[in-house]
């Protein structure tokens, strides 16, 4: 199957990772001076599509200059071994939390095993490679990198993960927010633009961190992010005034059910609710069942994430 691929304004393409479906996660190539960066690696299983768009943009594995990476869940970071081995010029940069299970993924490994099971885990991931410590650039809170003069800053963006940062174009005034700035599915796109939701997955979500660094970002004033879930979103302000908006009630249905015994399951019926009604509200028109085959996944983990909020909430108070 041939995935898609989208060379978008400012030199930055996002590549299909072919992750789960097609349009589902981005790893997006930007292009300056004849050199290149990556930002997110998708799974190992993406590293061909990777190698058929610098083949298509005219260039050689060897222009790869920097592998960045949001956070280190495996979605967004499980193929840069396998792709670093393939590029002999990169250096990975990424969050110094995330930086040791890169270059020994044994924890995250054996951790992702036993969510998915060993068949499906491979089906999803494929071989997660280590990757030599010497390739590997722990970044700092407001650390620019140069690519080839074009400037990158990283801002630890915190709420969705504790490893998480984004990525600041300076050059383009746009924002690469792997997870932070939530998910924006293009099914879901109408007349009145994208349409957003939060990811609040297991296991470090936390709803007023991921409130600040959304409204860090909105603060900048992009021309527009680029979504790891997936790809270029504009009318920023109005997309983040919806994040945050949606964080609170998130946060506000967990609260709700935290007492109940069944409150997984109560948490995931106002989720789908909650977000069914808003996408009726924004234009969208799929039938429900559509809806539960895009969001279904989604709509799991949230609720996950949600508990394991209120769960180390709980310890909190002890």
């Amino acid at each position: 199957m041939t995935l898609p691929r989208m060379r978008g304004p400012d030199d930055i393409t996002a590549i299909d990772a072919g992750y789960v479906r097609p349009q589902m996660a981005a790893i997006h190539l930007i292009e300056h001076g004849g050199r290149v960066a990556l930002v997110d690696t998708g799974t190992s299983h993406s590293v061909p599509a990777v190698l058929a768009a610098l083949a298509a943009l005219g260039h050689e594995p060897g222009d790869v200059e920097h592998v960045i990476l949001t956070h280190v869940h495996l979605d967004h970071a499980g193929g840069a071994g396998a792709l670093m081995r393939v590029l002999p010029n990169a250096r990975l940069a990424v969050h110094p939390r995330g930086a040791p299970h890169m270059i020994d993924p044994s924890k995250l490994v054996t951790a992702s095993i036993v969510v998915y099971g060993e068949s499906l885990y491979r089906e999803l991931y494929g071989e997660i490679l280590p990757i030599d410590a010497a390739r590997v650039h722990a970044t700092a809170e407001g650390e620019q990198l140069s690519l080839a003069g074009r400037v990158l800053e990283f801002w630890f963006t915190p709420g969705h993960a504790m490893h998480h940062q984004a990525i600041v174009d300076h050059a383009s005034h746009t924002v690469f927010t792997g997870d932070t700035f939530g998910l924006s599915y293009r099914e879901f796109d109408t007349a009145r633009g994208a349409f957003i939701l939060p990811t609040t997955t297991p296991t470090q979500f936390d709803p007023q961190q991921l409130e600040d660094s959304v409204a860090r970002i909105a603060a900048y004033r992009p021309r527009a992010v680029h979504l790891t879930h997936y790809a270029r979103v504009t009318d920023v302000e109005r997309l983040a005034t919806d994040m945050i908006a949606q964080v609170r009630a998130c946060a506000a249905l967990a609260q709700r059910h935290a007492d109940d015994a069944d409150r997984r399951d109560r948490i995931r019926a106002g989720l789908r609710a909650l977000l069914l009604e808003r996408s009726r509200e924004h234009g969208c028109t799929m039938s429900e069942a559509r809806f539960d085959e895009l969001l279904g996944a989604d709509l799991d983990l949230n609720a996950d994430g949600l508990v394991a909020w209120l769960e180390r909430s709980a310890r909190g108070r002890a």
